[in-house]
């Protein structure tokens, strides 16, 4: 079974048929989804949706491209909300976009600091969102981990190797989305494959980034089902050592001279990496039970 660890159901996109998307990411073989939160104030909304489908999941966060809608949202109300419902299982998504200059540097730092605190106290893993804006991430991370180590998922990854190295170092997790598969992308190919396994995750952040072959469509059916089918040739080191990481439907091309591996086993390492990263707060064990259970 295949997590989809990133997506936005809450989204307009998918008002008109969200009953069926959720069917048909059943079907593709995606287990469970977890919806993530891009402001506090729309948590509601979010709960709403884990409470209609049992294997839909949320996180409770301000994207860093709101984060001066929500200064007042402090660190301990990001850690009251999380610990007041049961299918909140992340924190964020929160970090720094210095792409779309929507929002300035300092109100986005801050917003990032107190989602790391909120993390760090609560032991959930925070999702962050990083474009271009690899240097500053990179110092705040390190900065950040040495006040007390948090939990993290690097997600939508398509920074460079050195914030790709520190992550890992900091022993965060690596998510990669569709963008994988663009012909543009052989840097990021190049990067997805020094990612140890256990520290590597997939989403697909609907409703954008669908795959190159289907760039054409809104992300409608949770297209991890396609990716845990290309996942089956990637490398069989992975899992005896320092392991690349690869998934997508072009992966046979990409990954010529990988070993096979059968997609059941990539996807069953794929779900434990996300079960770790849950389980990392003890007072969360009730959740990863009903991950599990699911």
């Amino acid at each position: 079974m295949l997590i989809d660890t990133h997506c936005h159901l809450d989204f307009a996109d998918f008002a008109e048929e969200r009953d069926a998307i959720v069917s048909r990411a059943h079907e593709a073989g995606v287990g469970q989804m977890v919806t993530i939160s891009t402001r506090v104030r729309k948590l509601d909304g979010l709960l709403a949706l884990t409470e209609q489908y049992p294997s839909v999941f949320c996180s409770v966060g301000t994207h860093p491209n709101n984060a001066g809608e929500e200064l007042d949202i402090q660190t301990e109300d990001l850690v009251r909300l999380a610990n007041a419902h049961q299918k909140i299982v992340a924190i964020g998504e929160a970090g720094l976009d210095y792409f779309y200059d929507t929002q300035t540097p300092a109100d986005q730092k801050t917003g990032l600091t107190r989602h790391i605190a909120a993390a760090r106290e609560t032991g959930l893993p925070l999702v962050i969102h990083s474009r271009s804006a690899d240097d500053d991430m990179g110092e705040i991370l390190t900065s950040e981990s040495g006040k007390g180590a948090f939990p993290f998922i690097l997600h939508c990854f398509s920074s460079g190797a050195e914030l790709a190295r520190i992550g890992i170092e900091l022993g965060g997790y690596v998510s990669f989305s569709g963008i994988l598969t663009f012909p543009k992308s052989e840097d990021l190919r190049a990067i997805a494959k020094t990612v140890p396994l256990d520290r590597l995750l997939v989403e697909t952040d609907a409703p954008y980034l669908a795959p190159e072959a289907l760039a054409r469509q809104t992300q409608r059916a949770f297209l991890c089902g396609q990716y845990g089918r290309g996942a089956r040739r990637m490398h069989g080191r992975q899992l005896r050592g320092n392991s690349q990481g690869y998934h997508g439907e072009r992966v046979p091309h990409l990954l010529q001279d990988a070993e096979a591996l059968t997609c059941g086993e990539v996807s069953a390492t794929l779900h434990h990496s996300w079960l770790l990263v849950v389980a990392r707060r003890a007072k969360a064990e009730w959740r990863l039970g009903r991950l599990r259970s699911e």
